[in-house]
């Protein structure tokens, strides 16, 4: 087969009584397909756990992966900081208000108005570099750092993306994993290398509402104990999730770094596995690992498999990898894409075309698919 273009990961992952991820009501996410409501996971949910995790195989742990902060507020917490100690405030003010509309936008000065935006690492570098030498020179005269920060806006002014050209990873690892869309300078945007789909339940929601109070250790005997009452929904399920890696992607928003790109994907079959999405850590410990994990490597488009689970589905492994692989080997006898394969289950199904392995062995195959890439690039 051709050296693959797409890494595409299919998981199932099983929890019990917990509140994956809410609503706007506090309710458990939740989509309608193939006629039933399905609990859900929002890609965005899975995505920050993912890239935030505090695991060994934690992206943030891999050697060249710099960092990124998404937020409002990087100027002031990120770019000032203590150095600004003893600056006259309205000389600091001035520089700040010209760096937040370089950043931002027009309208960056006011909060509200801000585009919670990602910036990797080496760019506060350069913008705090900036500041600085524009106090330096304004040497305490608060008219000439009117001036000079005025000069700064004229010459950098929606040109966010000439703080870091040349940069390897302009919007960390972050940015190029996951992307960045930057309103007041489209040239700075990044496309996402990885595509994430929202989980959902194979089968139709499992829902309970579930009562609760605090009890109150020191009420006297008349008193009920109950200072708060309240009710929050639970949830269980078997979620199937889908990711997409678009290695040609990965490997250029990585600026070429092969090894890097390696170990980027390594890292991310383990989160995939083993980091758990999900609030109320303290009263459901929702904490599981995935039941089934397949990795398909190929040069077709990707297409997710979904479809198995259509019609809903006995909530059990088994039976979800045997839809998945008859819908599978459906997909394989009308389209041949041929697609490479690698498939760790705790059922005992087969998979069509899949070698199975373990979490370790899936994980090395994927970090050798860059270095595969690499050598189709060079050739």
């Amino acid at each position: 087969m051709s050296d693959p273009r797409f890494l595409q990961i299919h998981f199932l992952a099983p929890y019990a009584a917990a509140l994956l991820n809410r609503d706007d009501a506090g309710l458990a996410k939740r989509i309608p397909y193939g006629g039933s409501l399905r609990t859900r996971v929002s890609s965005q949910c899975l995505k920050r756990h993912w890239r935030l995790a505090d695991d060994p195989h934690a992206m943030s742990a891999i050697d060249g992966a710099d960092a990124a902060y998404r937020s409002r507020e990087i100027v002031e917490r990120k770019v000032f900081g203590d150095w600004t100690n003893g600056v006259d405030k309205e000389i600091i003010k001035e520089i700040e208000d010209a760096i937040l509309k370089v950043v931002y936008g027009d309208k960056g000065t006011d909060k509200s108005s801000r585009q919670t935006l990602l910036l990797g690492e080496v760019e506060v570098a350069y913008l705090a570099e900036a500041a600085r030498a524009l106090v330096t020179e304004a040497a305490g005269d608060k008219d000439a750092a009117k001036s000079l920060a005025a000069d700064w806006l004229k010459t950098h002014k929606a040109n966010l993306k000439a703080l870091s050209e040349g940069a390897k990873l302009p919007g960390g690892l972050t940015g190029a994993l996951f992307g960045r869309m930057v309103t007041s300078d489209p040239r700075a945007n990044i496309d996402a290398a990885l595509h994430v789909a929202h989980a959902f339940t194979v089968h139709a929601e499992e829902a309970e509402s579930d009562y609760f109070i605090a009890a109150d250790d020191l009420a006297r005997d008349e008193d009920t104990g109950a200072d708060t009452i309240q009710e929050t929904e639970l949830t269980s399920g078997l979620f199937y999730g889908y990711v997409v890696a678009d290695l040609p992607g990965l490997l250029r928003n990585l600026g070429g770094d092969t090894t890097l790109a390696g170990e980027v994907l390594h890292n991310l079959i383990y989160l995939i596995a083993e980091v758990s999405p999900g609030a109320k850590l303290g009263s459901t410990a929702p904490y599981s690992r995935a039941s089934f994990l397949l990795l398909e490597a190929g040069d077709r488009q990707p297409r997710s498999l979904a479809e198995a689970f259509r019609n809903p589905c006995v909530p059990e492994t088994g039976r979800a990898v045997a839809a998945l692989s008859d819908h599978l080997g459906a997909l394989d006898e009308a389209y041949a894409t041929g697609e490479e394969r690698r498939v760790m289950t705790l059922a005992n199904s087969e998979v069509p075309g899949a070698e199975r392995g373990t979490l370790a062995e899936l994980a090395e195959f994927a970090k050798g698919l860059s270095v595969r890439l690499a050598g189709e690039d060079a050739a």
